[in-house]
């Protein structure tokens, strides 16, 4: 597996950490603990996404195609 494929895995793992500490918790809680779980919850969710498009861009652009021939058939 290259490295582009694992940043892709990591973001997606960092995203849905995300998505469970930020879900669970609902609203309306006072306790200071649990507002900072869900406000890093946050943060890692979309860090994550972050992360998943530049592992898609690395991909893209370290892709391999095959090299144009000119002149062949003319």
């Amino acid at each position: 597996m290259n490295g582009e494929r694992a940043i892709v895995i990591v973001g997606i793992v960092m995203f849905l950490a995300g998505l469970v500490m930020f879900y669970p918790i609902e609203r309306g809680h006072t306790e200071p603990l649990l507002g900072l779980v869900k406000n890093a919850g946050t943060f890692i969710g979309l860090s994550g996404v972050g992360v998943i498009v530049a592992g898609m861009l690395l991909l893209l652009i370290r892709r391999n195609t095959p090299p144009l021939q000119e002149g062949i058939g003319t």
